[in-house]
């Protein structure tokens, strides 16, 4: 499988809306711009909600994945979209002691999450992956994924 991943940053400020993109293909990924009409779109900080248009260009038969403890129901501006989802990736990352409650690390918990949603990625392909690259708190970081993986995946 070959993946590509880059971040957009418009106003380069603390605190400034970014936008993360990742391809990945069975083949080999020649195209390196932005993604237009995505799959997936996951939102790490709903408040986005109210200033960015995170569905634009959005096709529709994926899924929208929020880091929220609200229910999916409760965000009227997603009703166009077939399948939202909602996690507290916050709440994971805070238990699991990924970062600070004020300042949460949620990687690995929205990783897990989307995994376990999706099914583009295999759990134990996560697994793997945060055991081989994450530097520190690998087993709090793998718990967390695991975690997520299982509140999307209903259990699986």
């Amino acid at each position: 499988m070959d993946v590509k991943a880059f971040p957009y940053f418009g106003v380069e400020r603390r605190g400034a809306p970014v936008t993360a993109f990742t391809r990945m293909s069975e083949g080999k990924i020649g195209v390196r711009s932005e993604i237009y009409e995505p799959d997936h779109v996951i939102v790490l900080d709903v408040f986005l909600l109210q200033v960015v248009d995170v569905t634009a260009g959005y096709k529709g038969k994926g899924i929208v994945l929020l880091n929220t403890e609200k229910p999916a129901s409760s965000f009227d501006k997603l009703k166009k979209v077939s399948r939202v989802i909602t996690i507290d990736a916050t709440g994971i990352a805070v238990k699991h002691k990924l970062g600070t409650t004020t300042n949460p690390i949620l990687n690995t918990a929205i990783l897990g999450g989307f995994a376990g949603v999706s099914k583009v990625v295999k759990k134990e392909s996560l697994i793997k992956a945060i055991d081989q690259l994450v530097p520190q708190k690998k087993k709090e970081n793998i718990a967390a994924a695991e975690e997520a993986y299982a509140c999307t995946s209903g259990g699986a």
